[in-house]
Order: C-alpha cells, then sequence, then structure tokens
C-alpha cells in the first residue's frame, strides 16, 4: 500500500452517459485527505480549464464528485479522443498536486505539444461526423476499438473503425433501433433478464439478451461468461437477427465506462443492497442508488423505469426522478404504490395470491403466483418480485397480459434455464438449493425460501469474496445464520481472494457463527467450494436440506448436482467426486 495521501486510483475512458452527466470524457479517482479535498478540487479545475484550452479543447468542461477519502475528477472530451483525455486529466492532476504539496508544477507548453499530437494521433475524423449523423437520426451509436455501428439488432449496419464509410453513402433509411431494455440493481439481475427473455420468446420475438452467464440470441448461446457490461450489449446489438435486446447492466459497467446506450424503451432498478462498498468513490447505500440509477437517463417521455417500491432506497430517490415510473410491490396498499395510482400511473403488484398490471389506468390479472414455477407458489417472494419487475418491463414494450403470462409460467428456473439462482434438486430424499446469493440481501431472501421448505436436518456451505470489508463479510454471516444450521461448511474460494489470505474470509465468517452461538463442533473446512458441495453430500440423510450458495465452482457443481439427480444418487452410496 502506497503512502501518498495524494494518488490517482484510476484513469479511465468514460464514453457513455454516467454518474455525473450525459457527456464522454475521460475520469480520474483520485485519494485525497478529506480536509483537502475541496482545495485539491479547485486547484484541480483551475488546472483543467488551462490545459484544455491549450490543447484546442475549449469548449469541453469539467465535473467532479467527492467521496471519504477521495474524488471522481471528469473532464469532457470528443469520442474520438478519449484515450488522449486520460492524459490531459493526468496532467490537470499533476499539476493540482504540485499546486498543493508545494511540489514543482508541470510545464504546461511542453504537455500541450505533447498532447496535441497524442490527440491528433487518436483522432478520427470519419468516427465524429457517424457520431454525429447517428445522433441526427436518433439511432444508437456504439464503438470499440475494431467496431463501430449504427442502429441495433435488425436495423444495425457495423464497420471496421479503419473502413467507415461516408454518412451520405449510408443507407439511412435501413438503420433503426429496436425495443431495449436495460436491467440493473442489486440482486436479481440475471433471473429478471431471463425471465423478460422467456416472456419475449414466447411472445414471437427474437430476443437478444446479454447477463452475468452469457449472451444469448434466439436461444443460441454467442459467448460464455460474464457479458453483464457494455462489451455485452454492443454483442447483442450488432447481432442483426435481435428483434428485442435486454441488457443486464451491472454497477461496474456503469461506474467504469458508463451506460452502453443512449437511450432505452424500458429499465428496471430491482433493488439496492449493500454490496461492493469501496469501489469507485461508492461508499454508501445512497451513493449505490445513484450509480444504479444512471439507467434514468436513458429513459425518454414515452419510455418507463421500473422501480421496486418495497425497497426504502428507491423510494426515498425516486422523487427526484423526471422520468415516467411504473412501481412494484408485494403490497397492494404500499403507499408509493397507491399514489401513484391515484395519479394515473402504471404499476405491478402482488394482490392476494394475483399478480396484478395496471397500465394507462387499465388494470388486469396476469397470472397467479402459484402457476410462476420460479415463485415456489410464493414462497420464493424475491422471484415473486422478480417476476412483477418483468410483467412491468414486459407491459412497457406493449405486451398483453396473455402475451406477458405464457413465458412466466414456462420458465422453471432449471439450472439449464437459470443456472445458480434458486436452482433445486431431490437427491434421493435430499433436498438441494443452489444459488447465487453472494450478499446480506440476497442471502436474506434465500434464507426466507429456504426455511419455508420442510427439513430434518439442515446443512449450509460458505464463504465469501475477500474484496468485500470486515463488516461486509460478517454481516453475511449473520444473514446467512437465520437458516439455522445443524452443520455448517466453510469453503475457501481460491479466485475470489482478491488480496486476502486464505483462511482470512473463513475465519471471519467462523468467529461470527460462534458469537451467534454455533457450536464449534458444527463447523467444518473446505479447501475448495467443490469440496464443500462433498462434504455436504457425504454427511446427508433423507430429509436433509442443503443450501448451496455458489461463486468459485458453480458449473462443476450445478453439472454433479445434475449428474447425480439424473442417475437416481442416493444418500447411502458414495459420492463421485
Amino acid at each position: 500500500m502506497t503512502s501518498d495521501p495524494i494518488r490517482i486510483a484510476e484513469s479511465r475512458r468514460l464514453p457513455g452517459p454516467n454518474l455525473l452527466w450525459d457527456r464522454p470524457g475521460a475520469v480520474l479517482d483520485i485519494a485525497v485527505p478529506d480536509e483537502l479535498a475541496d482545495r485539491f478540487i479547485a486547484a484541480w479545475r483551475d488546472a483543467a480549464v488551462r490545459v484544455l484550452a491549450a490543447v484546442g479543447w475549449g469548449d469541453e468542461t469539467t465535473a467532479w464528485r467527492r467521496f471519504p477519502g477521495g474524488a471522481s475528477l471528469v473532464i469532457s472530451a470528443p469520442i474520438d479522443a478519449l484515450y488522449a483525455a486520460t492524459e490531459v486529466n493526468e496532467w490537470a492532476f499533476a499539476e493540482a498536486k504540485a499546486q498543493v504539496t508545494g511540489g514543482e508544477a508541470p510545464a504546461l507548453d511542453e504537455a500541450a505539444e505533447r498532447l496535441r499530437c497524442e490527440i491528433e494521433e487518436e483522432r478520427s475524423p470519419p468516427l465524429r461526423a457517424m457520431a454525429a449523423a447517428a445522433r441526427r437520426h436518433r439511432v444508437t451509436f456504439l464503438m470499440d476499438p475494431r467496431v463501430v455501428s449504427v442502429g441495433g439488432g435488425t436495423g444495425v449496419m457495423s464497420w471496421k473503425v479503419d473502413e467507415i464509410p461516408e454518412v451520405e453513402a449510408v443507407d439511412w433509411r435501413r438503420v433503426h433501433d429496436v425495443p431495449m431494455v436495460l436491467v440493473t440493481g442489486s440482486n436479481g439481475k440475471t433471473t429478471t433478464v431471463r425471465l423478460l427473455t422467456s416472456v419475449l420468446t414466447a411472445a414471437g420475438r427474437v430476443t437478444g439478451m446479454c447477463c452475468t452467464d452469457s449472451v444469448n440470441v434466439g436461444g443460441e448461446v454467442l459467448s460464455r461468461g460474464d457479458w453483464s457490461g457494455p462489451g455485452g450489449a454492443r454483442m447483442v446489438l450488432r447481432d442483426p437477427r435481435v428483434e428485442v435486446a435486454v441488457l443486464e447492466t451491472a454497477r461496474g459497467g456503469i461506474l467504469r465506462r458508463g451506460l452502453a446506450v443512449r437511450h432505452a424503451d424500458a429499465a428496471i432498478v430491482t433493488n439496492i443492497a449493500e454490496d461492493h462498498f469501496g469501489e469507485w468513490g461508492i461508499h454508501d447505500l445512497a451513493a449505490l442508488a445513484e450509480a444504479k440509477l444512471v439507467v434514468a437517463r436513458a429513459i425518454g417521455p414515452s419510455g418507463r423505469l421500473v422501480l421496486n417500491a418495497d425497497d426504502p432506497h428507491l423510494a426515498a430517490a425516486a422523487p427526484r426522478l423526471t422520468v415516467p415510473l411504473c412501481w412494484i410491490s408485494l403490497d397492494s396498499d404500499h403507499p408509493v404504490l397507491r399514489a401513484h395510482l391515484d395519479r394515473g400511473g402504471d404499476a405491478a403488484f402482488l394482490d392476494r395470491r394475483d399478480l396484478v398490471v395496471v397500465r394507462h389506468g387499465n388494470r388486469a390479472v396476469v397470472t397467479a403466483v402459484g402457476a410462476v414455477p420460479i415463485t415456489l407458489g410464493g414462497a420464493a417472494r424475491h422471484n415473486v418480485h422478480n417476476a412483477l419487475g418483468v410483467i412491468a418491463l414486459a407491459s412497457a414494450l406493449g405486451l398483453s397480459p396473455a402475451q406477458i403470462a405464457p413465458g412466466l409460467e414456462r420458465f422453471r428456473g432449471t439450472p439449464d434455464e437459470n443456472p445458480g439462482r434458486l436452482n433445486l434438486f431431490n437427491l434421493g430424499g435430499v433436498t438441494v438449493v443452489a444459488d447465487f446469493a453472494h450478499n446480506p440481501h440476497g442471502m436474506d431472501a434465500l434464507v426466507t425460501m429456504a426455511r419455508a421448505l420442510p427439513a430434518t436436518r439442515r446443512l449450509l456451505i460458505l464463504g465469501q469474496a475477500g474484496d468485500r470489508d470486515d463488516n461486509a463479510i460478517r454481516e453475511f454471516a449473520r444473514s446467512a445464520w437465520a437458516f439455522r444450521p445443524d452443520r455448517i461448511v466453510l469453503k475457501e474460494m481460491e479466485i475470489y481472494l482478491r488480496g486476502r489470505q486464505p483462511g482470512e474470509a473463513t475465519g471471519m465468517i467462523r468467529e461470527e457463527f460462534l458469537r451467534l452461538g454455533a457450536a464449534p463442533e458444527s463447523m467444518t473446512h473446505a479447501d475448495s467450494e467443490y469440496a464443500a458441495v462433498l462434504d455436504a453430500l457425504e454427511w446427508a440423510r433423507p430429509g436433509d436440506l442443503l443450501l448451496l450458495p455458489l461463486h468459485a465452482e458453480r458449473e462443476r457443481t450445478l453439472g454433479l448436482l445434475d449428474r447425480l439427480q439424473r442417475e437416481g444418487w442416493t444418500p447411502e452410496r458414495p459420492v463421485p467426486a
């Protein structure tokens, strides 16, 4: 760890709408003592204005955001010079640091000449002209180091960056956007993406989706892995088969690069829960809500932003929003929901045992909650929320209740359809629940569901990634303790140590469980997630319930569980490694 109190933590391009504004530019995340922050920001702003003028960017501007122990410093820049813009911003930082610390200031004239050369080398008049033309035609413009495209899906046109045609040579009659949905939040994003894709597919739409697991178009997997950032959105939107795009939009992508698109027909923020604090200047739930709500920047007057009324952080942030809202809730009498409906707003909610949608003042039952398999008859409350969110999004896209219901009812949440999200297995009388729960909010939802399932004995495996702070790791353990497990297997996850030593995170979890009342002999330790699952299966007997939050070796574990279920494995038999 460096001892320098004022330093750059990260310097990066920011091409899309972001936490501070809608303009492209470059951002510095810096560490600076709180007592020096205001003085440093003022010095940086003055330096930035001078260097922007010196390189010929006098029309560009600055923005900043403070957070505990640091700040984000942003300059706007032309879309075809964002790499050079990071160098411009770093020069302004060096000048400001010299002023505040009394160091030697860098020479502006010499730096400006070098920076102008970098800007000229990066400059691409065809790229800038195509971006401007896309704005005029009100269609999506996407770029990466290799490809530039306009429009999306069935209306997309793409070129290599060194083969961009003249704007006049493009047949703009062929270029158009397809309906786009952005899905963000702390929990439930991937399930929402997959469930909405099921609804749209059942309604006859060729759907492209990207999420933390894959990119998929029309049921064909194009790539596996975490594609919840701008790269996944580009892959979906550049596929000419796509008629509707459903784009998971993770917090990391929003903060690192901004939104992939400037316009969407609908977006949802599923919830706000403590996770990844300390990254990119997000230190509390209010700031996290602000980051997730960047998706509102993409919603126009005819679009809809779907928000969860049962989440107090979203309810508190909503009055500052100026886009059309659609609220969802498990409580048909929720005051936020009722007030919104009284004003003629749209909503989707649980009314006793029915999933109901209100659109343009028209109320309709979509289906019974028990008819949606992933809700487990309503016991999986978090999936009731996800189903309501999908109903609201599909309605915003113009689907009728009759068109929405089949996709909800046919989506079973199996490992094939929704891997690692509330996957249930019956192994010779042993109930196994595998889920991606990775923060206290997600664990609360998982435990609430699992507690409703019958069990003679309960087992839990648990570990946590090392990039959470100590309190977050202990809070995760406290959430899991509500399951009241008879046996606990603490799992190491080597690929998620993220700066911690082996045994450090599991040690904190063990200490917290002991403090909460767990018997020392009820806990064992496994060197890997897969080894923890094998330990759990060897312990199990008919009537037991095994709760398996999976992170590091999810595909391998789900493959094992699926094979054991297909082969009719029973607990008295050996567990194949």
